[in-house]
């Protein structure tokens, strides 16, 4: 993957352009996303909700990193898709996080839409950068043919997930 911006990684400099291995950056979001996104969702969905203010600011400013990190790692363009996509996948979003909160007996509807911001926005961050890995993992990005292969299939593999996952809440 080539950078969008310079960027510091692992303590080393990248210049823009450079072509950056997908183990260096994949690995390292991932983990630190799931923690942070975990402890948002857990904050905003707990028996013990903490306050709004609080849960908007522990997730406001890392989603505001993330967001900055994405425009530098991946450039304006796909990031810009990104929140265009998560409009029009609300209600995927919203079904997903319906089905989570089902295992723990609790119903999305119970909340106001105001604590689902932070989840929601986590979770449109989680799943772009899922695809990207993908697209990197699988050394298709630079591959038109194979690219759509495996965009299809993940959209395919991503869609009935979503299904299943409805039909089982």
């Amino acid at each position: 993957m080539k950078l969008h911006s310079p960027i510091k990684i692992n303590n080393k400099n990248y210049a823009r352009g450079t072509e950056v291995p997908w183990f260096s950056i994949y690995p390292f979001f991932m983990i630190h996303m799931l923690m942070f996104g975990g402890s948002g969702f857990i904050m905003a969905y707990s028996a013990d909700q903490v306050p709004v203010s609080f849960l908007y600011m522990h997730g406001g400013i890392a989603i505001v990193v993330y967001t900055i990190f994405y425009l530098s790692i991946f450039g304006l363009d796909e990031v810009k898709w990104m929140f265009i996509n998560a409009g029009l996948s609300v209600l995927g979003i919203y079904s997903q996080i319906g089905w989570i909160l089902n295992y723990f007996g609790r119903d999305i509807s119970d909340y106001p839409l105001y604590v689902h911001v932070t989840p929601f926005l986590y979770f449109v961050l989680y799943t772009f950068l899922l695809r990207h890995a993908i697209l990197d993992i699988t050394g298709s990005r630079e591959n038109e043919k194979k690219k759509k292969r495996v965009e299809y299939g993940y959209v395919g593999i991503s869609l009935a997930y979503y299904l299943a996952s409805s039909f089982l809440t």
